[in-house]
């Protein structure tokens, strides 16, 4: 099933809450938002691509936080997942770098850690993260989560 978030319409009052999107006649939807997701354990990644382009957003992966820079000249997203625990460049780096940057400053970080303590929680959204997810989590609770932090179409 393919979701967007939905904000006009009176049946829907939480800011988190999405419609089901129309698919094209071939079955494809066109993606209506774009999600760079920074995770280096493989499944996990997948776990979150998968729940996240089910609901017809775009996503594009990185394994580091190089990486993830390094994409960022190519591809511009709407939301950031990022892991904290990265090869070489840890996540708070890399959040950062993104916030201390013009044309990232203001783009949504969601980070999603194993660290979960609130000391870190806390630490994580003073280095600029707008949310804070916790390993082990639920993959809709992430959904809905990153799709409240979409910029409103």
């Amino acid at each position: 099933m393919n979701y967007q978030r939905h904000s006009g319409d009176p049946g829907f009052s939480g800011r988190a809450e999405v419609a089901v999107v129309e698919e094209k006649p071939n079955g494809a939807v066109a993606p209506w938002a774009r999600v760079l997701l920074v995770e280096d354990e493989a499944d996990i990644r997948e776990l979150i691509r998968y729940s996240l382009a089910q609901a017809g957003l775009e996503v594009e992966e990185a394994s580091d936080g190089a990486e993830a820079l390094d994409k960022l000249r190519a591809f511009v997203p709407d939301l950031i997942v990022l892991d904290l625990m990265l090869p070489g460049m840890p996540g708070l780096e890399v959040c950062r770098r993104l916030r201390s940057r013009a044309d990232t400053a203001r783009l949504p970080i969601m980070v999603v850690s194993a660290k979960s303590s609130p000391s870190e929680k806390a630490l994580g959204l003073a280095m600029g993260a707008d949310d804070y997810v916790s390993k082990p989590f639920s993959p809709r609770d992430l959904l809905m989560r990153a799709i409240a932090l979409l910029p409103q179409r």
